[in-house]
């Protein structure tokens, strides 16, 4: 199965992309109530950090547009997307307080040493059990192995077994208000070093969807 870096050409179809796996899902659900509005609003506020990683990050895609892996490389401190406040209300609008407070619960959690950030991880739903995610993330293994920093991420559930295949093991879960629960996971680089847990928030803003 091909894999290659996404090109700027190819961002609005990542967003559509991860919009389409998301759907489906109990968070999706849970950002945006209105089932009419989800479809749009998921493509919209997911172009902003699509965008944003192609900056301050990577993407990477099968070849056949099925399946992508979106990071960040929290190296060292980012900005939030340019405009961000403005961007997402406009992207979410009456659901933008979902969003925020999604982006605070997961930045309680997210490390403060330097690190690989998994945001997101999706399969096109008519794609899924097919090995494309297994695909991308032995790809994306062979990444972190090189640069040799610890990765986090969070997860429904669902993936934790697959994540745990590469190296990702479990943190405290995370529950949202009448919601689902999240469940982050580390991996630690080879040399061992521990991930501290953030008691600091940090400006991680919304990220972090698996399907």
């Amino acid at each position: 199965m091909a894999i290659r870096a996404a090109r700027w050409a190819d961002k609005d179809g990542v967003a559509a992309l991860i919009a389409d796996a998301l759907h489906p899902s109990p968070l999706a659900a849970w950002l945006v109530p209105n089932p009419q509005q989800r479809h749009q609003v998921l493509v919209d506020v997911l172009a902003i950090w699509v965008e944003h990683a192609m900056f301050y990050g990577d993407i990477y895609l099968t070849d056949n547009f099925t399946a992508a892996t979106v990071g960040f490389h929290r190296y060292r401190p980012i900005p939030p997307p340019a405009n961000y406040r403005i961007r997402l209300g406009d992207a979410a609008g009456p659901h933008t307080n979902r969003f925020d407070l999604l982006d605070s619960l997961l930045s309680t959690k997210q490390p403060t040493e330097p690190h690989y950030h998994l945001a997101f991880l999706a399969v096109r739903p008519d794609a899924q059990k097919a090995g494309h995610g297994t695909a991308l993330l032995t790809h994306h293994r062979s990444r972190l192995n090189r640069i040799d920093l610890p990765a986090w991420t969070t997860t429904p559930a669902s993936a934790e077994h697959l994540l745990a295949r590469y190296g990702y093991t479990p943190r405290p879960p995370i529950t949202l208000p009448d919601g689902p629960t999240l469940h982050p996971m580390r991996r630690n680089a080879h040399h061992g070093n521990a991930m501290p847990i953030n008691t600091h928030p940090v400006d991680n803003r919304w990220q972090d969807l698996h399907t």
